[in-house]
């Protein structure tokens, strides 16, 4: 089978194609043939070894070379095996989600519980399939869990257009809150239509220089700081970063004793986030946003692509032939 395989840290360049053997499953897994797959921050960061809380990360991830040299989360397609032991999918089902190594025709994924797949709503196309997994559950779980958002309060989301933002505004609205979205001139529009009741341009403004007060701040693009955002928290605010630092840490540790504004960061989203954004995406209370699809073969124009940090929504890869899409 064809993958694409990150030897060495570096530049786009790195990604080459490689011919690997098509995995085999064990009996509580399945085999996916993928039909797309996506460029997230953790794949071109992985790739430029510009992972956050370096040194740490980098002993995890390789300190010379990645440990891991086929990159990909997320994963669009069908299931072509089925391991005995598996119950609650079939050959056929069309599926979306998380699965580990996605650059590839084929990856493994767990069937049993735990499962960070599910099957596809039948209104969705394997391209949307593979945009929405990291996006959909980290804003999820963010604005629920650790936000735990309320009907009524006010959020600001920093980076309201690109691949974590655009749902965290969607969900933000869902779940009754009073959005402003924080983005680019280019991207106002956007951001509004996706149900935002006040949008800020960052070219323009300063947002964390407002006189506004907000429940949440969620910078999701990671590039403010719980110092910078303080002071337009409300008295028991919460500050929110997608992207954690040694800094961002020591804030969350000292503010868990220490005042009521506080600052958070954490890993989550599983089975059951999942299957609740599959069913906004069932009821269209969600919609995806796909900024460009690339082919396969044009891996390295999609990161060049995302090492610009201009993406809105998510970057696409599908395993078929065509051409770059805008």
């Amino acid at each position: 089978m064809k993958t694409i395989v990150c030897k060495r840290y570096g530049p786009p360049e790195v990604l080459v194609i490689e011919d690997r053997e098509k995995p085999i499953i064990k009996d509580h897994q399945v085999l996916i043939q993928v039909h797309a797959t996506s460029v997230t921050p953790m794949d071109y960061r992985a790739r430029g070894a510009k992972m956050p809380l370096w040194p740490f990360t980098r002993v995890m991830t390789g300190i010379r070379r990645p440990k891991q040299d086929i990159l990909g989360i997320e994963v669009a397609g069908e299931i072509v095996e089925v391991g005995n032991e598996v119950t609650e999918f079939k050959k056929g089902d069309r599926i979306f989600g998380l699965a580990d190594k996605s650059y590839a025709e084929y990856v493994v994924a767990r069937g049993t519980k735990g499962a960070t797949i599910t099957t596809m709503p039948p209104n969705l196309s394997y391209e949307e399939g593979a945009a929405i997994p990291v996006g959909g559950l980290t804003s999820l779980y963010f604005l629920k869990t650790l936000g735990n958002i309320q009907v009524g309060q006010k959020v600001l989301i920093n980076g309201a257009s690109g691949g974590v933002g655009v749902y965290a505004v969607q969900l933000a609205k869902y779940f009754g809150a009073e959005v402003t979205g924080v983005c680019s001139t280019k991207n106002l529009d956007l951001v509004k239509s996706l149900g935002a009741d006040r949008v800020i341009d960052y070219t323009e403004n300063d947002f964390t220089k407002e006189n506004e007060e907000y429940d949440i701040v969620f910078d999701a693009v990671g590039k403010s700081s719980f110092s910078k955002c303080k002071k337009i928290l409300c008295e028991e605010g919460i500050y929110l970063s997608t992207v954690p630092s040694y800094r961002l840490l020591f804030q969350m540790l000292w503010t868990s004793k220490v005042g009521k504004k506080k600052a958070k960061f954490g890993l989550g989203g599983g089975p059951d986030e999942l299957q609740f954004i599959r069913e906004l995406l069932i009821n269209n209370e969600i919609r995806v946003v796909i900024d460009r699809t690339y082919p396969f073969e044009q891996i390295v124009d999609a990161h060049a692509y995302a090492d610009k940090g201009h993406k809105v929504g998510s970057l696409v890869v599908t395993l078929n032939q065509g051409k770059v899409t805008q």
